[in-house]
């Protein structure tokens, strides 16, 4: 995942504000609600890729690069990176649109390891494509 990329890298997978009850003590959005939001986006590509139920198994690579503000729209894309015979890796990119004008700022980059799983949360082999 590059630091200088300019263009968000796969889909659009959740859109949303941040607001004034998702900061922290210094005022800025807490990072733990914008790793939620990758976290829920991660889970609708990996859970349509695997048609059904997916838990999340791993983070990696997560870095903050830039705060997030009051008011940001927080955009979150996703792209499966590749799957195994149970698993799905999806890399997931956060950025910001401030105050929902300008340049898209890239803030936040993970890679999420996801598990097909059954009925009771044993994984499960994945669909075929």
């Amino acid at each position: 995942m590059q630091a200088d990329a300019l263009q968000p890298r796969g889909e659009l997978s959740l859109r949303t504000v941040a607001m004034p009850a998702d900061t922290n003590p210094a005022g800025d959005i807490f990072g733990g609600w914008i790793m939620s939001l990758m976290d829920l986006a991660a889970g609708i590509a990996a859970g349509t890729r695997a048609k059904g139920r997916v838990a999340t198994a791993a983070v990696s690579n997560l870095s903050f690069l830039q705060p997030v503000k009051v008011g940001d729209v927080v955009c979150v894309y996703t792209d499966i990176a590749k799957t195994g015979r149970t698993s799905i890796t999806v890399t997931v990119e956060a950025w910001v649109l401030r105050r929902n004008q300008g340049e898209r700022t890239r803030v936040t980059a993970a890679e999420f390891v996801l598990v097909a799983v059954d009925d009771h949360g044993k994984p499960r082999a994945l669909a075929a494509d």
